[in-house]
């Protein structure tokens, strides 16, 4: 009987080891640079926002986090060319961006992403740009570009996209690339959905205006950002360091988009997309 046993967990044993070294190979192509979302960095101003806000320590937190344990912040335009070429990355490298423009990100974020000398990505909302309160306002956005930030478009007047007819959703699209190349004096490369919401048509429109990326959230089938202009994101939240730093460590270890949930894209819309 005792032999029955030995030769019982022996087997169990050998199983569970060949099975985990089949998973380690199979996990190991799948492996997705994390691109890491925000949007206000401090206090939320009311209960919508809470959802939606990290604090300043908190952020601060993070970013040591990610130059105390070895992690390579790369640009993201140096990410999308990566991409193009087929390049396989470093499993510490990470991207950080933060969307629509809030004033907190100029007085909160952005220097301690320079403390740590992090590269990131802004997101505008063109229209709120100087005019809207707690909002960065044009010259502000300058100062941020030149400290490193890749300057994005999110629409107009962050309209969800598949709502939209064809004229209106490409007015927020194309007019926000033009209204901040206007105000930049140069190119506007890389788009960025409100709310994550797209259509093949919104795509298209994307393409249409001239940007080289867009991003969503968790929208789409892939899982792994092979399609430049549905690339998936992770948002992070106030508390993704506590108990140890596990979620932190989950969201950074680039198999986040394996586990998760996946909400689909809307496939079709309103309006016939017409070239």
């Amino acid at each position: 009987m005792r032999r029955v046993f030995v030769r019982f967990f022996l087997i169990l044993g050998m199983t569970m080891a060949i099975a985990a070294v089949g998973f380690t190979f199979w996990l190991r192509d799948r492996y997705v640079v994390p691109i890491l979302v925000y949007h206000h960095i401090g206090t939320p101003s009311n209960n919508f926002f809470i959802l939606l806000t990290v604090s300043k320590e908190s952020f601060e937190y993070q970013m040591a986090f990610l130059r105390r344990k070895g992690f390579h912040a790369i640009s993201f335009d140096r990410l999308i060319k990566g991409i193009q070429r087929g390049q396989t990355f470093a499993r510490n490298t990470v991207v950080v961006q933060f969307d629509d423009g809030y004033l907190d990100n100029y007085t909160n974020a952005l220097p301690i992403l320079k403390k740590y000398e992090i590269p990131a990505t802004i997101f505008l909302v063109s229209d709120l740009i100087g005019h809207a309160k707690g909002f960065v306002n044009w010259d502000q956005v300058k100062e941020m570009e030149a400290h490193g930030f890749i300057i994005g478009a999110h629409t107009r007047r962050h309209s969800y996209l598949p709502h939209l007819t064809l004229e209106q959703a490409r007015d927020e699209i194309a007019g926000s690339k033009k209204i901040i190349e206007e105000h930049l004096g140069h190119s506007i490369d890389f788009f960025c959905y409100p709310s994550g919401g797209y259509t093949i048509e919104v795509k298209h429109l994307a393409k249409e205006a001239g940007f080289k990326a867009a991003v969503t959230t968790n929208r789409g089938k892939d899982r792994y950002n092979f399609d430049l202009f549905a690339l998936k994101r992770i948002r992070m939240n106030n508390d993704d360091h506590r108990f140890g730093g596990i979620i932190l460590w989950f969201k950074l270890s680039g198999y986040y988009n394996l586990f998760r949930q996946i909400r689909y894209d809307h496939q079709s819309t309103s309006f016939e997309f017409k070239s």
